[in-house]
Order: structure tokens, then C-alpha cells, then sequence
């Protein structure tokens, strides 16, 4: 097998230790049933031989931090999530993704859930035996015809089954959904604001320029939110400490004030008694 123009053929390689090429200009992953008939050696080969960074013709100008931002806040928030809650669901920016003959896309955000969310270098749906679940792209100030057309059909023809555009640069949120059986997004209608995600069992919400996530209704906190409010707990419960202490050392300092108030007492009673007996001696 060799691959031209981007696209594996059948018939012998030149090369027996190299049965499949991977294209540097047009990265593929193996059509699968190409895949199947692959050793676990050779298939090893062809996953360390797809780049994990992207090609020369495929890379986009930068588009800033509110970009960077925006991505990178999401993964933290919804990782932050799902791990306090137990649940396995793999995050990653921006990670390259290989489904079987099709050429490499590469999601701001991707989410795969039931899996382990370990370290990758790429997603390669073969050998990973499972697509994605949630894409989602975010948009500054780059060509919006690709999100929100294009990839909205080739999202849908992967089999995809959420899709999700936040316009960053716009503050709009629009989102699409698989239903089973089909090979067409339908778009996911907002109630009262907020885009329900099913796969990711949260509410979507643009709000302050940012794009947020719910769970009951409540805002998911993102990292400075929770550092404030450990810092906040902090405060609290320093400030309980100090009162305390204060009470204390006020407790001690009144318990000290009575244990010498009785000390006096029982000091004149002894005097006043000592007297009385004087007295009565001089009597007798």
C-alpha cells in the first residue's frame, strides 16, 4: 500500500517494513478496512508516523489571546468538573484528529467521554476505536465560513455527535446535534438562553464575553473564581481564629480577675479571723 496525493492505494510497497506512507503535506489515517489488515506492528508505525503538529499548508494565522482564552478556559472549567464529580471524559485543545482516509482537523475543543484522560499526541480513531463526541470551535476574528458551514457538514459526516461555535467575536453560541440513525446536524434550539450539550450533561450560556457552563443552574467556577473563594474561606476562617483567641485570652484574663478576686477574699477572711481570735485571747 502507498499513499498518493493524500490517499492510500492497494498493491505492493516498495518497502515491506513500510506498508502504509503517510503523506507530509496531506496526513491520513489508514482507511479501515486498509487498518484491519495491518500487524499491531505496522499499525504502530502508521499512528508514530502521523504528525502531531500541524502541516504547513493547514496552519491559521494566530488570533490572539481572547482566542487562547477562551479555549483554554474551557477545557480547564469542564476538567476541573468532571474530575471533582468522578467523571471519565477526555479534554483537548487544538489535538490533532485522524478518522480513517480523511484528511487531519484539529478542534479548538474536543471531548470524548468513557475514556482515560490521558496524554496524547494525536486522536486516531482506529486505534482508539472510538470518534469524538463534542467539537467546538471558537471564533475571533478567523474566516467564520469554515465553522459555520463547513464544518458543520463534514462534523456531522464523522459522526460527530455535538458541534458547537462560539463566536467570540460576535458574542453569539450556536450548537448542533446528531440525532441517531442520521448523517445531518439539526441545530440545538436554546431554552431560555442556555444550549443544552447531552454529551457533556451541562447547560451553555455566553455571558460577560465569556462562554460558560451550567449545571443546575449554577455557573460551573472557573479557576480565579475558586481561587477567590478559597481565598475568601481562608479569610473567614482566619478571622473565626482570631476571634476565638480573642475570646479565649478574654475567658483567661477574667477567669485570672476572679481566681484573684476569691485569693483576696479568702486573704481578709483569714486576716479578719486571725483578729477575731486575737481579740478573744485578750478578752480571756
Amino acid at each position: 500500500m502507498a499513499l498518493h496525493s493524500g490517499r492510500p492505494t492497494l498493491g505492493s510497497s516498495p518497502m515491506a517494513s513500510d506498508p502504509y506512507r503517510v503523506n507530509p503535506d496531506d496526513p491520513r489515517a489508514p482507511p479501515q478496512e486498509l487498518w484491519e489488515q495491518l500487524t499491531p506492528a505496522e499499525r504502530a508505525q502508521v499512528i508514530d508516523s502521523l504528525p502531531s503538529e500541524f502541516p504547513v499548508s493547514q496552519t491559521h494565522p494566530p488570533e490572539g489571546d481572547p482566542h487562547y482564552e477562551a479555549k483554554s478556559r474551557t477545557r480547564e472549567v469542564l476538567g476541573s468538573f468532571f474530575s471533582r464529580i468522578g467523571r471519565k471524559v477526555y479534554l483537548a485543545c487544538e489535538l490533532p484528529v485522524y478518522y480513517p482516509g480523511e484528511s487531519m482537523c484539529s478542534p479548538d475543543v474536543i471531548a470524548v467521554v468513557d475514556v482515560e484522560s490521558r496524554s496524547r499526541m494525536r486522536w486516531m480513531v482506529s486505534a482508539e476505536g472510538k470518534g469524538l463526541d463534542l467539537a467546538l470551535e471558537v471564533i475571533v476574528a478567523g474566516e467564520r465560513r469554515k465553522d459555520l458551514e463547513r464544518n458543520v457538514e463534514r462534523f456531522a459526516r464523522l459522526g460527530i455527535r455535538e458541534y458547537f461555535v462560539f463566536d467570540r467575536g460576535r458574542l453569539r453560541l450556536s450548537g448542533w446535534r446528531l440525532e441517531e440513525g442520521r448523517r445531518a446536524y439539526r441545530p440545538i434550539l436554546p431554552q431560555h438562553g442556555f444550549y443544552r450539550s447531552e454529551v457533556l450533561g451541562l447547560e451553555l450560556q455566553v455571558d460577560d464575553e465569556r462562554l460558560r457552563f451550567y449545571v443546575g443552574g449554577a455557573a460551573l467556577p472557573e479557576a480565579q473564581e475558586m481561587i477567590s473563594r478559597l481565598e475568601h474561606m481562608m479569610e473567614r476562617v482566619e478571622a473565626s481564629h482570631t476571634d476565638l483567641e480573642h475570646q479565649l485570652t478574654e475567658e483567661v484574663r477574667l477567669r485570672a480577675e476572679e481566681t484573684q478576686r476569691r485569693e483576696d477574699a479568702e486573704r481578709r477572711l483569714a486576716e479578719a479571723l486571725a483578729e477575731l481570735e486575737q481579740l478573744r485571747g485578750k478578752r480571756d
